[in-house]
């Protein structure tokens, strides 16, 4: 690969051999269980590097190794594996990361099944503690610290609210203490943010938001340095069993082409709509990195490149029947709990939160039943202002 490309042609063209395929433009699905081998001496030389060679499927498949290699020379990590969500890829992460006993420090407002997973579940099977901060101080971090302390966990922009974090710092600051570092980087995309540049050991994905960007394929990543994942590979992936279907691999490989091109758009697109919903009469407040009000919007512009199209804002309403007539009122909006793919969705986090979080977890989220978070999607932006505009008016 030429090292002067730029990320669209990359992205393209990067572990692809096409010559190997028949001069295929696109690679093969290789959707087999496992591979043959000609003799003893051959797949028994196989199962010395069995890492870096394909026996079966669950470990190494030719097609899934192709995405795995351009989503890690995107991202800027060493090594890359796919998942079979993104919560699968969340909790090898941290399995591989802790033992039984040891203390997690991570943000309060992160993906609430990754909350429930360090702080309830790993609480309750294996005796880990977690504490929970804001994120918006260094010192924050520095004073949750205790002697059993292996893990922070970042999510940059964090879940419902947004917050961004000091990713080099807070990266700096755990090195020093030999802490390990996992951050979400979903939001941002690698098109936007290059966690792994700022210091993080680990960057983890859903690749069911913009990474597959189509709303067609659940699937998860890891990206790091290669000692990380080859040892996430044989413990965490192997044992867990979360791999990743051949067709969505190749899928996501489809996505990968029109990554950059998708972000951009989605970023033009929420701009705008989040302009307008900071103006409205009807609503308090935006949560929105790219909007210049947003109170860590210098700090966003320093460790990002760009935004996404996923926001939040509060309704000036508190009344249920008020706030569900503006929600049923959307027609291009559909209500849907996911984001990242080419359609506009809306959601009201506290539906699921309430479900998910115990009322002292809910509480710290700090959002109301007046919360919306909108997925600003590829449709034209005009029309999605009107879409609001309509609904907005519905409430009095």
């Amino acid at each position: 690969m030429n090292k002067n490309w730029k990320p669209e042609t990359m992205i393209s063209h990067f572990a692809e051999d096409r010559q190997k395929y028949e001069g295929a433009v696109v690679p093969p699905i290789f959707q087999n269980t496992l591979f043959t081998f000609e003799n003893w001496e051959a797949i028994d030389a196989a199962f010395d590097d069995r890492i870096n060679t394909a026996i079966y499927s669950r470990g190494k498949n030719p097609g899934v190794d192709i995405v795995e290699k351009k989503l890690a020379q995107f991202a800027g990590g060493e090594k890359a594996r796919l998942f079979a969500s993104g919560m699968a890829a969340i909790t090898a992460a941290v399995m591989h990361c802790i033992s039984a006993g040891d203390h997690i420090i991570a943000i309060k407002n992160i993906y609430g099944p990754a909350n429930n997973l360090i702080s309830v579940y790993l609480k309750k099977k294996m005796g880990v503690e977690t504490t929970f901060v804001s994120g918006n101080d260094v010192e924050e971090f520095r004073n949750a610290i205790k002697p059993n302390t292996k893990l922070i966990y970042l999510e940059s922009p964090s879940s419902a609210i947004f917050s961004i974090q000091d990713i080099k710092s807070i990266c700096i600051l755990a090195k020093s203490r030999d802490i390990k570092t996992i951050i979400d980087n979903t939001w941002a995309s690698p098109v936007f943010q290059k966690p792994l540049e700022m210091g993080v050991d680990l960057e983890i994905h859903s690749c069911s938001k913009y990474i597959g960007g189509h709303s067609d394929v659940v699937a998860g990543l890891i990206v790091g340095s290669a000692k990380e994942i080859d040892s996430i590979i044989v413990n965490e992936f192997e044992l867990l069993g979360g791999k990743i279907a051949p067709i969505e691999a190749w899928l996501l490989m489809r996505s990968l082409r029109t990554l950059p091109l998708r972000m951009k758009a989605h970023q033009e697109n929420a701009i705008k709509v989040a302009e307008f919903l900071e103006a409205h009469a009807k609503v308090a407040v935006v949560n929105y990195p790219g909007l210049q009000s947003f109170p860590q919007h210098q700090l966003a512009k320093k460790q990002m490149s760009g935004y996404s199209g996923l926001m939040s804002f509060k309704l000036k309403a508190s009344d249920l029947s008020q706030i569900k007539t503006f929600f049923n009122s959307l027609q291009i909006f559909k209500i849907g709990v996911s984001w990242g793919g080419h359609e506009s969705l809306i959601y009201a986090p506290a539906i699921s939160y309430l479900k998910e979080l115990s009322p002292e977890q809910f509480d710290r989220l700090g959002i109301s039943l007046g919360d919306m978070r909108i997925s600003v999607g590829l449709e034209n932006a005009d029309d999605l202002i009107g879409d609001l505009s309509l609904a907005l008016n519905t409430i009095k």
